[in-house]
């Protein structure tokens, strides 16, 4: 595939993600596909494998988090790679807490379908943001 076409893909993935729809997106991501969240202590971070995987964390995501993105991602490619960039603002519902997140998805589209996403996160912020009291208040 393009370049060109691997970036419309994953402009396609992340508007599927933003709308909801669950049926688009999986049509979007191979039956295989791996999304790599790092970090610990906060509620997503882990290696999701799958379809089922991919569904549950998008809905833990939708659950758990509250986020905004004050402007639109850049997109940079390079044959089956697209790396996007860009800046989430939000809070963990749990905790009510704020959060600040500079991000980029690596992100590699195989046979039409995106294969891998591996995030590269502030996981300090977010794990920040996730913490509670000793008493297990936020």
């Amino acid at each position: 595939m393009s370049i060109e076409q691997n970036i419309r893909i994953v402009k396609d993935f992340f508007a599927a993600i933003g709308s909801g729809d669950e049926r688009r997106l999986l049509a979007l991501v191979a039956e295989d596909v791996e999304w790599i969240i790092p970090g610990k202590d906060w509620p997503l971070a882990g290696t999701h494998r799958g379809h089922a995987a991919l569904a549950n964390v998008l809905r833990k995501a939708s659950d758990e988090v509250e986020t905004t993105y004050p402007s639109p991602p850049e997109f940079i490619a390079q044959g089956d790679r697209v790396m996007v960039v860009g800046v989430a603002t939000g809070k963990i519902k749990a905790t009510n807490k704020a959060f600040k997140d500079d991000w980029v998805f690596a992100i590699t589209v195989q046979n039409g379908k995106v294969a891998k996403i591996r995030e590269y996160i502030d996981t300090q912020a977010l794990a920040r943001a996730s913490e509670r009291d000793a008493s297990g208040l936020a």
